[in-house]
């Protein structure tokens, strides 16, 4: 599958870079390719820069967030959650019409410093705010539940754990739950149309206090039933 990854961040990183594992076609979107890959400082949280890390993954494509949507079958969403809509309006509308959305951003807000807050909630949520500035789009929201390695290496975790799937398109939500059990992911929950992104947005702030009482991230929700 042809498929765009916008975001050059460890998340856009992560993602892409498994894609390419698994055997898809994959371009990473970003606003100038040129800026980015003479960045030679390493990111926040000490990821390298993307230069280092595109060296090391030359199966990894950049073009502009334009380009590399209007060649894609699915558009993976990994911006932060408040360049998300830019981000998608900057892929263009036209390229993004019909295709499947995979939105895995969060609407955090550090205005305020750290712990963030949520600048969306109870009676909408980001992913459908994407879906309304976007309605020709697919939007499926997913894997906004995890840290990046556990997105696409769940087994890392030794034991069986749950994701979620939200959107209003049943064939796009299946194109999605193919692409998370390509990963490894064994349960994934549909909670229903775009309006349950609000369920698992709002699961942020336990998360982030959870990974400061454990000290690691490395952790993710199990639905025993």
């Amino acid at each position: 599958m042809k498929i765009a990854v916008l975001g050059t961040g460890m998340v856009g990183r992560t993602i892409a870079g498994r894609l390419a594992g698994l055997g898809h076609e994959v371009i990473v979107g970003t606003r100038d390719p040129q800026a980015t890959l003479a960045r030679t400082e390493p990111d926040g949280m000490g990821t390298p820069a993307f230069g280092t890390w595109a060296g090391a993954n030359p199966g990894v494509g950049l073009a502009t967030m334009a380009d590399a949507a209007a060649g894609a079958e699915l558009v993976v969403n990994a911006t932060g959650g408040a360049g998300a809509v830019p981000a998608l309006a900057e892929a263009d509308a036209d390229n993004l019409a019909g295709k499947v959305i995979l939105d895995i951003s969060n609407p955090l807000d550090f205005s305020a410093g750290f712990p963030p807050t949520l600048f969306v909630k109870d009676t909408d949520s980001l992913g459908e705010q994407i879906q309304r500035a976007f309605p020709a789009a697919r939007v499926v929201k997913s894997l906004n539940t995890l840290t990046a390695g556990l997105m696409v290496d769940p087994a890392s975790l030794g034991a069986e754990s749950t994701v979620f799937v939200s959107g209003d398109d049943a064939d796009a939500k299946a194109t999605v739950s193919q692409l998370l059990r390509s990963f490894g992911h064994t349960d994934v929950i549909d909670l229903g149309d775009i309006s349950t992104a609000r369920g698992t947005e709002m699961w942020l702030p336990l998360w982030l206090r959870l990974m400061g009482a454990l000290g690691t991230a490395n952790f993710n929700l199990k639905v025993v039933r």
